[in-house]
Parts: structure tokens; C-alpha cells; sequence
């Protein structure tokens, strides 16, 4: 099983979540969070005075798959994500030891 981490703008939330489901993505879960990459942030104006931001909103997607579908996960997220622009984000994968449906007590690729 992997444990996929996906940082996005938050424009392309709907988007994404639509696209994995339609490849049989069962569930994730969605955070809003503020960072910043190698954009370093954005100058606003606001009430007509410039100031600099560099921490920019984003969407923290957390996803866990069996390895049969992880690639897959990825891919779909990288494709419907990218706006060809700097800021589009950060997909990580990380091996998931184990997993437990909380209800049932399913383990495993199971609980997912």
C-alpha cells in the first residue's frame, strides 16, 4: 500500500477529486494549508497598500491506495493538477505499513 500526499491550488480541488474518482479512488482526505515553493510567494495589494505574501494557499490531498492503483493515483493527480505554471504543487508517495478499518476491523488493502 502507499500513502500519496498531493499539494495543489486550490482551484483544481473539484477537479482532481472527480478525476479519481472516476478511476476508483474510494476516498481521500482534504486540508487546506498554506506553504510555499519556489514561487516564494506573491506581492497583493490590499485597501490600496502593496504588501508581500509568502505563504499562498493551498489544498493537502491524502490519499491511501493499494499498489496496484498507486502509479495510477499519481498520474491522474499530476495530469489534472498541472496548470503548466509555477505553483502547480508537490506529489509524495510513501509506503503505508498497514491500515484498519475502524467499523469492520479490516486490514490491509481490505480497509481501503
Amino acid at each position: 500500500m502507499k500513502f500519496i500526499i498531493a499539494v495543489i491550488k486550490p482551484f483544481k480541488l473539484d477537479e482532481v477529486r472527480e478525476a479519481l474518482g472516476a478511476i476508483g479512488v474510494a476516498g481521500m482526505t482534504v486540508t487546506e494549508v498554506k506553504g510555499f515553493g519556489r514561487q516564494k510567494g506573491q506581492t497583493e495589494i490590499y485597501r490600496g497598500a502593496e504588501y508581500s505574501t509568502n505563504m499562498l494557499p493551498k489544498v493537502k490531498l491524502e490519499i491511501a491506495a493499494s499498489d496496484d492503483i498507486a502509479a495510477q493515483v499519481v498520474e491522474t493527480i499530476k495530469d489534472t493538477a498541472s496548470t503548466d505554471a509555477i505553483g502547480d504543487g508537490k506529489i509524495f508517495v510513501i509506503d503505508l505499513a498497514d491500515a484498519t478499518r475502524i467499523r469492520t476491523g479490516e486490514t490491509g488493502d481490505t480497509a481501503l
